[in-house]
């Protein structure tokens, strides 16, 4: 157990039980080659193409990957419309005459052709828009919660785990958590020693300190339980969570304070900026694709589909 085990982390998502397929479902009738039984077919919900270039549903098929979505049509069409988007940029960008100066990133990493001639044509096209001070200042006064930082809790725990999972190993381990918690007080000290003597996590050897935690980053019940304490006090309540019993001591609270103005005011207009560019964006693409003859898709004159 450590600090990160009582830290509220999403688990990995569980790795399913594999099901064998019938000899049918995977070829074993005969038919297909077995190569061809090792790629299932892509889903496709009809024939996508723009200004008569039909979009591939192998290509639809790939760029699912990066549309999560509740259900495999809804991801089917926002994979058709992404590339129908790129398709519209990579033909205009033709008409144009605009040629690919690929750049790289800080990794080394090259751009591909395509993308290169796609930022080029959205750099021509696209007017950036300053956004001035007082723009800037508008948004801080109207979002200033926003510019908060976090409130901290500087705490430690003893964590008491139980022998077993049935309901007396619980209530033995709740009984020793309170009989430390008499027994510690709000001595300092106390608790420290009590940390190195009895706690399960990993922190006993810091004493139970968990350092300065930000809310939200314990499990909810341990961080509701720390947040009812006073400073330099030890709950004589034991906070129950999943890995056991909770002692738990707040040494202070560091309260939260807004960011000053000058501070952010160049995080605000990158923000703002950024969001004229997309929009900006977005209505340009519903201009090409309005101009345009495309088939399977839709794209949304209000957004500019997924641009």
């Amino acid at each position: 157990m450590s600090r990160q085990t009582i830290l509220d982390r999403h688990p990995s998502p569980a790795t399913p039980t594999p099901v064998m397929p019938s000899a049918c479902a995977t070829g074993g009738c005969g038919g297909a080659p077995a190569d061809a039984r090792l790629r299932p077919a892509p889903p496709s919900f009809g024939a996508v193409a723009v200004n008569g270039v039909e979009i591939e549903p192998e290509a639809i098929a790939l760029e699912i990957q990066h549309h999560p979505s509740p259900d495999g049509e809804a991801a089917w069409r926002q994979a058709a419309r992404a590339l129908v988007v790129r398709e519209l940029f990579l033909q205009e960008a033709r008409r144009l005459g605009i040629e690919p100066d690929p750049e790289e990133d800080d990794a080394g990493r090259s751009e591909t052709l395509d993308d290169a001639v796609i930022r080029a044509l959205l750099e021509r096209q696209i007017e950036p828009n300053l956004v001035g001070a007082e723009e800037c200042r508008r948004y801080y006064e109207g979002h200033v919660h926003r510019f908060r930082t976090p409130e901290l809790f500087e705490a430690s725990h003893i964590l008491i785990e139980p022998d077993g999972d049935d309901a007396a190993a619980w209530a033995a381990a709740e009984a020793e958590a309170r009989a430390i918690a008499a027994e510690v007080g709000d001595d300092p000290g106390a608790f420290a020693e009590a940390a190195r003597a009895f706690s399960k996590c990993p922190s006993a050897h810091q004493e139970g300190s968990l350092g300065q935690v930000r809310r939200g980053e314990l499990v909810a019940v341990v961080q509701e339980a720390l947040e009812a304490l006073p400073e330099g006090t030890a709950g004589r309540e034991p906070a129950r969570s999943r890995f056991g019993w909770h002692v738990l001591r707040l040494q202070r609270r560091i309260a939260g304070h807004t960011l000053p103005f000058e501070m952010v005011k160049d995080r605000i207009a990158d923000m703002l900026e950024a969001r004229a560019w997309a929009t900006s964006a977005a209505l340009y693409t519903a201009e090409l694709a309005g101009s345009a003859e495309i088939e399977g898709v839709v794209i949304d004159p209000a957004t500019g589909g997924a641009a």
